[in-house]
């Protein structure tokens, strides 16, 4: 699984920033990365009356609305604005 890790970079020419890749590499609690646990922790403790609310969930939607503009620029070929209509 390479989820977080480059696993092969190699190219005709290297560049400086080639020794960097290694440094990019990170290993995460889950494949989502370092803020879901977090997240689901303050969802529980809000629900217990035990936290107030970080985020109201629009913010976590925000790079997945990236992810699907840019699927559907590249789709049908024209700019898509942020944030999405649906």
């Amino acid at each position: 699984m390479a989820v977080n890790d480059i696993q092969l970079w190699q190219f005709d020419e290297s560049k400086e920033y080639d020794q960097q890749v290694q440094a990019a590499n990170y290993e995460t609690t889950s494949v989502y990365g370092f803020g879901h646990p977090l997240y689901y922790k303050n969802v529980i403790d809000v629900m217990r009356g035990e936290a107030e609310a970080e985020t109201d969930g629009r913010e976590g939607l925000k790079s997945l609305e990236l992810l699907i503009a840019a699927y559907l620029s590249a789709r049908d070929g024209r700019t898509v604005s942020l944030p999405l209509d649906y």
